[in-house]
C-alpha cells in the first residue's frame, strides 16, 4: 500500500513518512481487499529491494515469528530453538531469524520435502513427525546431548505438548501459536515445575493497538533492516489473481504450500 499521511509516532520515537511511500503492516482481518484502514504507528516501510508480492508476504508471517520468538520468549545467541510446521510461512520466517541472531533452528513437518526445501534457510537438523510427536522429541535428545531446546515455536498445536514438553531444556520456554492439531490437552505439572519451564500463548490480532504499535516498532528498528540486507527474505509459495481467491484458499487448505500464498490485485 501507498502512504497517504504525514508523521507518526510511539512514545518519544518518531519516524516521518512521505505522501507515496510503500509501507506494509498488520490488521485485524479483512486484507483480502484493495483498500483498508490501518492506524499510522501500525506500519513500517518497505525495504526497496522488496517487489509488491514480497512485500505482502512479510508483516503477518515475520511480525509473529519475531515477536513469540524475541520479545515474548528472548531467544539468544547460541540457543537451540525447535520449530513445528518449519515449511509454513510463520515456520521460514523464524527459521531464518533464528539464524540471524546466532541460535541454532530445528524443525518439523508432515512431508520430508518441505524440510529439504527449509534447510536452505538455515535448519540445522530436522525430522518428519507423521502420527507420532515422540519422534520429534527423541531427535532433540539427540541433536542437544541430552539437554533439550530451549525454545520451542508451536504452530501445531494440543497433540504437540506432551513431546514439547519431553524436549525442553531446563528453564526451557513453549510458546503456542497455532491449534491447527486441537486446543485441549493434559499436562504434566512435575515436568513443568521440575525443569522450572515457561508457558505462553501469543496472538497479534486479539492485541490493543498499542501492543501493535510496539511490536510493529520493533519489527521496524530488528527485522526491516535484514529484509533490506538480504539476511532474511519472504518466502512465496505461489501467486493468484484476486480473482482466483478460491483456488488459493484451496492452495492452502491442501497442505502443499511452502511459505506465503499471495493475492494479488490488478
Amino acid at each position: 500500500m501507498e502512504f497517504a499521511g504525514e508523521v507518526e509516532s510511539i512514545g518519544d520515537k518518531v519516524r516521518t513518512w512521505k505522501v507515496g511511500d510503500r509501507v506494509f503492516g498488520i490488521i485485524g482481518g479483512g486484507g483480502q481487499a484493495e483498500y483498508v484502514t490501518i492506524p499510522e504507528n501500525h506500519l513500517a516501510r518497505i525495504p526497496d529491494n522488496l517487489d509488491w508480492a514480497e512485500a505482502a508476504a512479510v508483516p503477518e508471517v515475520f511480525m509473529t515469528a519475531h515477536d513469540a520468538l524475541f520479545t515474548q520468549c528472548g531467544v539468544t545467541t547460541g540457543e537451540h530453538v525447535l520449530i513445528h510446521a518449519a515449511g509454513s510461512g510463520v515456520g521460514t520466517a523464524a527459521i531464518q531469524l533464528v539464524k540471524a541472531a546466532g541460535a541454532f533452528a530445528y524443525g518439523t513437518s508432515r512431508t520430508a520435502e518441505k524440510l529439504e526445501r527449509a534447510r536452505e534457510f538455515g535448519l540445522t537438523a530436522s525430522i518428519v513427525v507423521g502420527d507420532d510427536p515422540m519422534k520429534f522429541a527423541e531427535a532433540v535428545k539427540e541433536w542437544t546431548n541430552g539437554a533439550g531446546v530451549n525454545v520451542i515455536l508451536d504452530l501445531v498445536g494440543a497433540a504437540y505438548l506432551k513431546a514439547n514438553l519431553q524436549s525442553l531444556a531446563t528453564k526451557g520456554r513453549l510458546i503456542f501459536v497455532g491449534t491447527t492439531s486441537g486446543s485441549k490437552a493434559e499436562i504434566d505439572y512435575a515436568i513443568v515445575m521440575g525443569r522450572r519451564l515457561k508457558i505462553m500463548g501469543t496472538s497479534l490480532r486479539t492485541r490493543s493497538a498499542e501492543e501493535k504499535a510496539t511490536a510493529t516498532l520493533l519489527f521496524a528498528q530488528q527485522v526491516v533492516p535484514l529484509l533490506a540486507t538480504g539476511a532474511v527474505r519472504p518466502v512465496i509459495d505461489k501467486i493468484f489473481p484476486i480473482e482466483d481467491v478460491r483456488a488459493a484458499h484451496q492452495r492452502i487448505e491442501s497442505n502443499e504450500s511452502f511459505g506465503k500464498v499471495v493475492l494479488m490485485i490488478g
